[in-house]
């Protein structure tokens, strides 16, 4: 047995629960890992409400990364883990517990510089951020990528990884505070989007030219400023709608004078194959830039909790008040 974080009803955070429940088996293929720490995503939020739900035969365990140690081994290993050895993982879902099962292609090592705990805030915003743009935008040496909420976990990640790939990051956040610590990140410059026009901000930094690339996950609310401000063949990857599904007005022929390409990706509903290449490539392009360097890549966290106070955590991240990762230690 082990204790897990249950929702036996969606709703609010007070109804994130603290259970004995079954400790998974790792079957063909998998991993069981004994978890030390987790760390939140805006998914999570929205699986807890009843408006994400995992995808068919994973756990509805909320938590998409973790990182902990090899506990058992199942049959049919390729990769050569060892008991013990430190590891992160991405994850369907079953995070928030003591230990989950996870196909061995989607483990990774441990920066061994890391604590498990710094090391639990990579997976799910790191990849996320380097499946945008490398897969989906193919974001080239010297493009000005745009990243909202540049100071969320995908955020932080996003600006150092376009510095890593030779290109210009700019962001928006909502507060002096959040651009600040974008800027320390690599950031070249940020836009408070509460206090002023981001469109204008970025036409003015790129002298009119616009962003090559806009990393979008707020949607509805921001198309027409987006689209003002996308370069000329420039592309708009949308990854999430925390500011509406709904569009009115004239999208599609703004876009289409500017040859804009609009793209959207998912991450947690793509196969195991797709994931298991973007962990293979994530691991042999980025992986080796966390190191003890000062120019090295790092994990940003905001806040540490137990998993005792999980729902804390989750009221943390929805009053919009964390800068990088949310980080939910379950070894204490």
């Amino acid at each position: 047995m082990m204790q897990a974080v249950c929702v036996d009803a969606p709703g609010g955070p007070e109804n994130l629960l603290l259970k004995t429940v079954p400790r998974p088996q790792p079957k063909n293929g998998e991993v069981l890992i004994k978890i030390h720490a987790t760390a939140l995503n805006r998914a999570d939020l929205l699986q807890r409400r009843g408006l994400y739900p995992p995808p068919p035969g994973e756990s509805d365990i909320i938590g998409l990364e973790v990182a902990g140690t090899v506990d058992t081994l199942g049959q049919g290993l390729k990769k050569g883990w060892k008991p013990d050895d430190r590891v992160m993982a991405l994850l369907c879902g079953g995070g928030y517990a003591e230990y989950v099962s996870v196909p061995e292609e989607l483990l990774m090592p441990a920066p061994p510089h890391l604590t498990l705990s710094q090391a639990a805030a990579i997976p799910e915003a790191w990849l996320t951020a380097f499946q945008l743009l490398v897969l989906v935008a193919q974001v080239k040496e010297g493009e000005v990528v745009l990243a909202h909420a540049g100071a969320s976990g995908v955020g932080t990640a996003a600006v150092q990884l376009v510095r890593l790939f030779g290109a210009v990051p700019v962001v928006t956040a909502g507060s002096p505070e959040k651009l600040k610590m974008a800027e320390k990140l690599g950031a070249a410059a940020g836009f408070n989007y509460k206090e002023e026009s981001f469109a204008q901000g970025v036409h003015d930094f790129t002298g009119g030219k616009g962003a090559n690339v806009i990393l979008d996950c707020i949607g509805g609310c921001n198309w027409e400023p987006n689209v003002n401000c996308l370069a000329t063949d420039g592309r708009w990857v949308l990854y999430g709608t925390m500011g509406g599904r709904g569009v009115e007005g004239d999208l599609l022929g703004k876009l289409l004078s500017k040859r804009g390409h609009l793209l959207t990706s998912l991450l947690r509903s793509r196969s195991l194959q797709y994931k298991a290449d973007l962990v293979e490539a994530f691991s042999q392009k980025v992986l080796p830039y966390f190191s003890d360097q000062p120019s090295s890549l790092r994990p940003v966290i905001d806040s540490t909790f137990n998993l005792k106070d999980i729902a804390g955590a989750h009221k943390h991240m929805e009053a919009n008040r964390n800068m990088g990762k949310i980080v939910v230690n379950v070894i204490q």
